[in-house]
């Protein structure tokens, strides 16, 4: 399951790329904005991925309020040993891409989850080094009649390898294999 948040479309497009990597090998994907994904949906999930834009170096107030009504699934260990992966757009370079991942691993950690990063090893990510997950930057524009910076196709790779991970991951660890 990929919960996204995102408020200019960037993030959005990135969760997409995400989303479709994850459903590669015939995984079934369920991808949600925050305004409708249900927390008790996570509880039947073998993985979940959330993302959402980087705001001065956190987790945007969307995402944090819908992570903030994980306490029940929390309380009862839904979430336990489910796979997790994360990921964020920021509009800067050095705009805190690394610490927004930092920040959103930390509620999966506090469930249970087991984080799953990208190693350097993987081609789309040789260079880029998104070790704690998927960071991208989309400069922001300038004036209202620029075009949005939308993540590059060179960002869409990373999502969708990122979302390949997590679910062959998932697989392995459940046992479970597509279909």
């Amino acid at each position: 399951m990929v919960v996204y948040d995102s408020e200019n479309g960037h993030t959005e497009v990135l969760a997409r790329s995400i989303a479709e990597g994850a459903g590669m090998n015939g995984v079934q994907v369920h991808q949600e904005h925050v305004r409708s994904a249900k927390v008790e949906d996570l509880v039947d999930a073998d993985a979940i991925i959330w993302g959402c834009p980087g705001h001065f170096g956190t987790i945007s107030s969307g995402l944090k309020a819908w992570i903030d009504r994980l306490g029940g699934l929390w309380a009862q260990g839904k979430l336990v040993n489910k796979i997790g992966g994360v990921f964020c757009t920021t509009a800067t370079v050095h705009g805190g891409l690394e610490s927004t991942l930092l920040n959103l691993i930390t509620p999966m950690l506090h469930q249970g989850m087991i984080v799953v990063g990208m190693p350097s090893n993987n081609p789309e990510n040789a260079l880029y080094g998104s070790y704690y997950g998927v960071g991208v930057t989309c400069p922001v524009e300038i004036s209202p009649e620029d075009s949005p910076n939308l993540p590059s196709e060179t960002d869409l790779a990373l999502g969708r390898a990122f979302g390949k991970r997590i679910a062959e991951t998932a697989m392995k660890f459940t046992g479970r294999f597509a279909e």
